[in-house]
């Protein structure tokens, strides 16, 4: 696969080194021009981002040292809410697949995938997509682009704020507090959001909207 040819900055983050390698493999084999930073554990990796200030992409493992499930994912996206992380680990489990998404990864690569594969959910994520592994059936529910971005403009400013939330890996309670409004309110929005969208899960809400690079104003 031929990636895009400059200038991108990778950290990858986990505690086995033949892991790191094999992903610095597949960057290598994704991207001509690239500079990748190992890290052991969570904090390691937020030290390097906060170091390097400019990173293009965080792939985290998402079994090592600082993560306790996802809220290692959760606390990345928050500290570096510009920066994509896609995730990586040895399940092939559907649901923790789409939970991550749901808490805010660009992506989820399981390490039993061929170092092609890999390379391509690469390349794909940092052109901006969201990447999951084929046959999870959780994409976007078939539509296509145009289809999504008609559908996007049937929402409400609230459902949008509300999309743009979920975008973010909030919670329906985290969501409910920052509009100050009740959690049923919420749950309302999402419910209304998923039947406008044509999707039936939030995590293809999500990625419907991140294939639109999808920001609400305000």
């Amino acid at each position: 696969m031929e990636g895009p040819d400059s200038g991108w900055t990778v950290v990858i983050a986990d505690d086995h080194p033949l892991v790191r390698d094999a992903m610095r493999h597949a960057l290598n084999q994704s991207l001509s021009d690239v500079q990748v930073v190992d890290a052991s554990s969570l904090d390691e990796a937020r030290q390097a981002v906060d170091r390097l200030g400019t990173v293009d992409l965080v792939i985290l493992d998402l079994n090592m040292p600082g993560m306790d499930g996802f809220t290692g994912l959760a606390s990345m996206r928050a500290a570096y809410p510009l920066v994509p992380v896609a995730m990586v680990s040895a399940t092939n489990d559907e649901t923790v697949m789409r939970r991550a998404i749901e808490f805010g990864a660009a992506g989820f690569i399981p390490k039993s995938a061929p170092l092609d594969t890999i390379a391509e959910a690469i390349g794909q994520i940092l052109e901006g997509q969201v990447w999951l592994p084929a046959g999870t059936g959780d994409s976007a529910g078939g539509a296509s682009r145009q289809d999504i971005a008609r559908r996007l403009g049937e929402l409400t400013p609230q459902q949008l704020k509300v999309l743009s939330m979920m975008s973010q890996g909030l919670l329906n309670k985290q969501i409910a507090y920052e509009l100050g409004v009740g959690e049923a309110t919420v749950k309302a929005h999402v419910t209304a959001i998923l039947k406008k969208l044509g999707v039936h899960s939030r995590t293809q809400a999500v990625i419907a909207a991140r294939l639109l690079d999808f920001k609400t104003a305000g």
